[in-house]
């Protein structure tokens, strides 16, 4: 049976409407840094060579590697953690926007299947950002979440939420970055 994260995984995946605390485990991810206007094609080749790397393993059964441990499973979708410039928080700017997007790899995925799966990217599509993408595990911890719905320009509206559920549970806020699935 194949792996759906939106069913599996509903707790991290399918957030409320209303902020909550969650628990977000070590996670495996191949990652890339960025800044600047997520409109701008920059980012948008940035997602491509993450997409590529992450297919490259989901594929790999097809090609005639099978990863011990391999199940089928839905590619995860695109996260990013979002921060500014000190010259983007005095007034915001999106070219002041400082990111790191990247996309979750299940856990089966180590070292070997990494670097086959740059291999394997680096013969069927080969892309100069590649030698910008890394591998990591990252462990959040407990945090706060919620559903945004509706524009990017109304997000200050959940931020203030998430402020509110945060001043009422005692808790305290260690970064001003955000994370978005």
């Amino acid at each position: 049976m194949k792996h759906e994260y939106r069913k599996h995984e509903k707790k991290l995946y399918a957030p409320k409407t209303k902020p909550e605390l969650v628990v977000v485990p070590k996670q495996k991810f191949f990652c890339i840094k960025g800044k600047g206007n997520p409109n701008n094609e920059d980012f948008s080749e940035r997602i491509g060579v993450l997409y590529s790397l992450a297919y490259a393993i989901r594929m790999m059964p097809k090609n005639g590697f099978t990863p011990e441990g391999y199940f089928e499973y839905t590619v995860y979708p695109l996260e990013g953690v979002w921060d500014l410039t000190e010259k983007g928080r005095q007034k915001f700017d999106k070219d002041e926007l400082l990111y790191t997007i990247m996309i979750r790899q299940p856990e089966f995925v180590n070292q070997e299947v990494v670097e086959k799966a740059f291999e394997i990217v680096n013969k069927k599509k080969p892309h100069a950002l590649l030698k910008e993408v890394y591998f990591d595990e990252i462990e959040d911890g407990l945090a706060v979440q919620m559903m945004h719905i509706g524009s990017y320009d109304h997000e200050p509206e959940s931020f203030k939420q998430m402020k509110e559920f945060v001043d009422e549970n005692g808790l305290e806020i260690k970064t001003l970055a955000h994370r978005e699935i």
